[in-house]
C-alpha cells in the first residue's frame, strides 16, 4: 500500500522570486507568476520529500515590460524554444541546528541540467480554520547563470558589466495536504493494468 502524502501549492500564498546585480551597484528583482509542482512526503516528514517543480518561463515579471521581453528573447531565456524551467529533487538532509536542510536536485534551464544545492527551511505544519493541513516551506539558493548558458552581457565604460552572473533565487511556498485519495486511485489503476 502506498503511504505517501501528496501536497499541492497554494498559489495565492506562494511565490518564486529572483534577484541579480545590475550595473555592479544595485539589484533587479523579479518573479515567475506561473509555476506548479508535484510534491510527496512519507507522512508529514519533509526529509523524505520528492519534488518535481516546473516554471512557465513566459510568466517572468520584473515590473518592466521592455526588460521582460528582453529576458524572454534569445539573449536570455529563449522562451520560443525553452518554455519551462524545471527542478527535480534527489535528496534532502536532516535539518541543522537552525532548522535548515540541504535539498539537492537537478535544475534545468535552456535545456542544460546541473546538480544544485538549495537551502530548505520548513516553517511548520498547521491545521487551518477550514480543516486543511498546511505546511510552509522556504527554499533559497544562488546559481551562476553562465553555467546554464545564460551568458549575455554588456561591458560598461568603466570596469564591470551590466548584468551580474550570480542569481539569487528564493521560493516561499505554502503547501496543502491533499491526502492519499489520488495515490490510492493510482495504485488501483496499476493493479488493474497488471491483471
Amino acid at each position: 500500500m502506498i503511504t505517501q502524502t501528496k501536497w499541492s501549492i497554494d498559489q495565492a500564498h506562494s511565490e518564486i522570486t529572483f534577484k541579480v546585480k545590475h550595473l555592479m551597484i544595485a539589484h533587479v528583482k523579479g518573479s515567475f507568476k506561473i509555476f506548479n509542482a508535484s510534491i510527496y512526503t512519507y507522512g508529514t516528514d519533509f526529509k523524505t520529500a520528492e519534488v518535481d517543480l516546473w516554471i512557465d518561463v513566459s510568466s517572468i515579471d520584473t515590473g518592466n515590460k521592455e526588460r521582460d521581453e528582453h529576458l524572454k528573447s534569445l539573449d536570455f531565456l529563449d522562451v520560443a524554444n525553452h518554455k519551462q524551467i524545471t527542478f527535480i529533487s534527489s535528496t534532502m538532509q536532516k535539518p541543522d541546528k537552525e532548522g535548515e536542510s540541504e535539498l539537492w536536485g537537478e535544475l534545468t534551464i535552456l535545456g542544460v541540467t546541473q546538480n544544485v544545492k538549495l537551502e530548505a527551511d520548513l516553517g511548520g505544519i498547521v491545521n487551518d480554520p477550514w480543516g486543511n493541513q498546511r505546511a510552509g516551506l522556504s527554499v533559497k539558493t544562488k546559481i551562476n547563470r553562465v553555467d546554464w548558458g545564460l551568458v549575455w552581457n554588456t561591458n560598461l565604460i568603466e570596469n564591470g558589466v551590466m548584468v551580474g552572473d550570480e542569481v539569487s533565487i528564493i521560493s516561499e511556498l505554502e503547501l496543502v495536504n491533499i491526502g492519499f485519495k489520488e495515490l490510492k486511485m493510482e495504485e488501483q489503476k496499476t493493479e488493474n493494468l497488471k491483471a
